[in-house]
């Protein structure tokens, strides 16, 4: 976790952390979104002719691996008794 001193972000992580939380159950997010968008738009800056993520084109299952994956089940531990 990267933790970012309270004069850097001006609040403590618990302020920041309640921000969120609060703004979150306001639905600031997707009306920030919505407002930033429209003022892309406006200025002519929005090109969605080459935008794509991951809520527009399927991921394929398992792509194509150029390495190996490393073990990342946990290992029992030695009994003790």
């Amino acid at each position: 976790m990267v933790r970012f001193p309270a004069q850097a972000v001006g609040c403590s992580g618990v302020t920041a952390w309640h921000r969120l939380r609060d703004w979150t159950e306001a639905d600031v997010w997707p009306r920030l979104h919505t407002a930033l968008l429209t003022e892309l738009r406006r200025a002519d800056l929005l090109d969605l002719d080459c935008a794509v993520d991951g809520s527009h084109v399927r991921a394929l299952k398992g792509g194509i691996l150029s390495a190996h994956r490393p073990w990342t089940a946990p290992v029992p531990a030695p009994s003790t008794m």
